[in-house]
This record gives C-alpha cells, structure tokens and sequence, in this order.
C-alpha cells in the first residue's frame, strides 16, 4: 500500500513518459525494447487513468507478486538454513535494495522483467523440489514473458543450459519432451518481437546488441569500477556484500553438483561474466543486473555464521535509505545539489519548467512546442495543458506508429537542453530565433538548463510525430 501511495505521488521522469507514450502506439516492438513495458502502461491506465498511478499501477502489484514468488523459490532450493526460510530472507534483502525501492515505484522495463526472471527461477526451483516436467512448461512461459520484457533476458538460456550440463542428475531432462518444449514456448512468445526487428531493418537488435565484444583498455577500469559501485549503490553496501558473498557460496557449494546451488551459481555467475566482458568496452548501466539479484539473494540467505550477523543491519540500512529516497522524491525536504540528489537530476523542476515553457509558447503566438529529446518531448507532452499541441522530432520516431505533424510554414517553440553545444538543424527549420534560457530547479537547485528557440517548419527528412495525451 505504501508503495503503491508512492508510486501514485512521485513526480515522473522523462523515460516513463516515453514508455508511455509506447502504451498510445501499441506494436509488437520498439525500437529500444520489447513491448511488455507498454503493454503493462496500457493495462494500469485502463484500470486507473492516464495519471501517474495508473502508469504505475502495474509495479507494486508486480513487487508483491514476485516477492512471494522468491519466498516460495527460496524455500523449494534451500529450505531453512537458518531456522527460517530462505525465500522469506531472500525476499526481505531484495525488497530492501534502492533498486526495489525504485523499481517498485516507477515502470520501466526493468520492472516487468524481474517479474518474469522471478517466475522462472520459482519454476525452476518448483522442478527441482518436485521433479515434476510440467514445470517446464511453466518455466519456458515465464521465460518468454521476460524475452518480452527485455532482451537481458536472453541470458537465461545460457543460465539453465549450464544448469543442465553441470549437474549429472539433471542432465537426464536433455532426452525428454519437457526443455525443448519449454524453448519452444518461449520462442513462441519472443517471435512477434522477432517479426517486428525483422520489418524495421533489425534496428532493435542492432542498437541493444551492436556493442557486444567491445574492448577499451583505456577505460576498462573505470567502467568496471562504475559496475561495482553501481551495485553497492542500488543493492546498498551491506545486502550487496552478502550478495556477493552469497554468490561465492553459490560457487563453492557447486562443486559438489547439488542442483540447487548450480542453479543459484549459474543464474548469476553467467550474467556476472557477460556484463564483466560488456564493461571491458563500454559502461554498464547501473540497472542492467537487476536479474542477479533474486537468486544472489537466495544465496545470500544460504549463508551462516558471522554473515548472519549482517542481517539486521543490512535491512535496517536497505529499508532506511529507501524511506529517504521516497521522502526526498516525493516531498524533497533536502535542499541537495545534483551531485548529491539523483531525484533531482530525474524528477525535479519539471512541473514549474513546463509552466513557463507554456508562458513563452503564448508570448510567441506558437503553434506547438517540440522537442528533439524523445524523454523531453513525451514528459511535455503530459505536462503542458492539453490545447498546446507537442511534437517529437527525432529519427527514432519514425519506428512507432504515431500521427505525422504538419509543421511546413507554421511556426512553434524548440525546447532543447543547454547540454547539447550544437544549434537546432536548419535542415528542418526555415528560420531559427533563440529566444530565452529556462532552467528546472527545485527548492533552487538547479538541474537542468534548457534553450528555447522560435521556428518555423519545412520539409525535411526526419520524422515529427504529434505525441499523445493524457
């Protein structure tokens, strides 16, 4: 419920405007993603409206339903290692990470896929514990729900097939129906994404997958450096040291091919190892290993001894810092500089910004506001009041089904962020007038600078969609 009050206050950010601008141009694929995340939109605003909780609504109902997921598959693999279950104390840790507190409380894709992830590792342990083949099958619905989601989900295969290798007592599901069964359900649910990149020149693929195998020596260490800290960062510092010592167990424990922890081992070693190699040539987002976290916690729950003592404090501390990013993002009692506030770099000022964007969109006369930012452009588009008409300029837009704009001879407002150095193309533009310099601020701390420019449209390559409203 807390959550789901959170959700319904937070100011949104530029990305969540964008993926629901997603959920007004249904298809089978985006350009940046799969289409769960639109998918999940367009139901919460169904449900609840076309306001942030509606967006939102989907999250905390997803939370909850993939934290009694992990308890039931944390009981199936490890049982009670501490008097208590190990789903109960897996469930606890992840729920007391920044990137639950976020991912609760926000849509992204992220927060479709660790549902997803979730259900398929509780399959996989519901297989274990039963020996029963029909939870394949569930299992491979899962898995292609999270193929959906997001293509990190990709690794789950790799995941399960070392699984299958590793352990002799499960190599024996490789001669029968029920994997391949299960592959074959997955990739049936995964083929409209397939037929949507194969449409669109395979744009989706390209851009996710198109840095694969990149090395830079020169800055190897800082990404891997970034990875680390951003990990101790989202999971806290003291779940993400029983996270990681959980996984080493996890390791240790594999040794002796008990298919339980080989399944823990594999689910976050392999992903381990892939964004290890993506960070030896480009940094790693900060979110992309969300998926380590359910079954590294399971892990972690394993543990005894002196990491059992970290416990109470790593949830204090976990549950505490999320109670201070839920007030500073929804009330911002802290006057904090940028540095020192992420919820302002992402959420502050956009209300008051878009206020005065409207101010000087009257002073000119404009016909529209638009932007060459897609984030800008869609959280515009559900701020600014509804008889101003916003538009997206941007090649990126030509890969949704959005209606076209009619600029040619009419003249409107650019709004552009003053970290871009280079002026507005005149290739869509007949004339080009800098007109002011807005800032969005909170409590008068700056984030963001943004120019404003008076045009006038012509006819030009890249695309200007009319984005929806609220």
């Amino acid at each position: 419920m807390l959550r789901l009050i959170v959700a319904s206050v937070t100011p949104m950010a530029p990305d969540e405007a964008y993926y629901w601008v997603w959920s007004h141009a249904l298809a089978p694929g985006y350009f940046d993603h799969p289409p769960m995340v639109a998918l999940w939109i367009r139901a919460g605003t169904w449900l609840a409206g076309e306001s942030n909780f509606g967006v939102r609504l989907m999250a905390p109902l997803a939370t909850a339903l993939g934290s009694v997921l992990l308890v039931r598959a944390g009981d199936d693999l490890l049982g009670r290692p501490l008097g208590r279950g190990a789903g109960l104390v897996a469930a606890l840790l992840l729920n007391a990470t920044l990137l639950s507190a976020v991912g609760s409380t926000t849509m992204t894709p992220d927060t479709p896929l660790l549902l997803f992830w979730i259900a398929t590792l509780w399959a996989l342990a519901r297989l274990h514990a039963t020996q029963n083949g029909r939870w394949w099958l569930v299992a491979g619905l899962a898995a292609g729900l999270a193929l959906d989601s997001k293509y990190t989900a990709a690794l789950l295969a790799p995941s399960i097939l070392v699984w299958l290798l590793v352990c002799p007592t499960m190599r024996p599901w490789l001669r029968r129906p029920h994997p391949w069964l299960a592959a074959l359900i997955a990739a049936a649910l995964f083929a409209p994404v397939v037929w949507w990149n194969a449409g669109h020149g395979w744009v989706s693929f390209a851009k996710q997958g198109g840095r694969t195998g990149d090395f830079d020596a020169g800055r190897a260490l800082q990404f891997l450096a970034e990875l680390i800290g951003g990990q101790i960062g989202l999971a806290t510092p003291l779940i993400a040291i029983l996270c990681g010592a959980g996984m080493v167990l996890a390791l240790r424990r594999s040794a002796s091919r008990d298919p339980a922890w080989v399944l823990l081992a594999s689910l976050t070693l392999v992903p381990t190892a892939v964004f290890v190699q993506h960070a030896l040539g480009d940094r790693v987002q900060a979110n992309w290993p969300t998926i380590l976290y359910p079954a590294a916690a399971i892990a972690a729950a394993g543990l005894a001894g002196r990491w059992h003592r970290l416990l109470r404090p790593a949830l204090a501390l976990g549950f505490g810092l999320t109670a201070i990013v839920w007030i500073q993002a929804t009330a911002a009692p802290l006057a904090l500089p940028m540095r020192l506030d992420p919820t302002l770099l992402r959420l502050g000022g956009w209300s008051t910004l878009a206020h005065q964007i409207d101010v000087t969109a009257q002073q000119e006369n404009a016909a529209f506001v638009v932007s060459d930012n897609y984030g800008h452009a869609a959280l515009l588009a559900r701020l600014l009041p509804p008889g101003l008409p916003v538009l997206g300029i941007e090649g990126r837009w030509a890969y949704f089904n959005l209606p076209a704009a009619a600029i040619d001879g009419r003249t409107g407002i650019l709004v552009r962020s003053a970290r871009r150095d280079d002026r507005p193309d005149p290739a869509r533009w007949s004339s080009i007038t800098p007109l002011t310099q807005l800032s969005r601020a909170r409590d008068g701390m700056a984030a963001e600078a943004f120019r404003l420019y008076r045009v006038t449209g012509r006819p030009g390559d890249d695309p200007v969609v009319v984005m929806p409203r609220p």
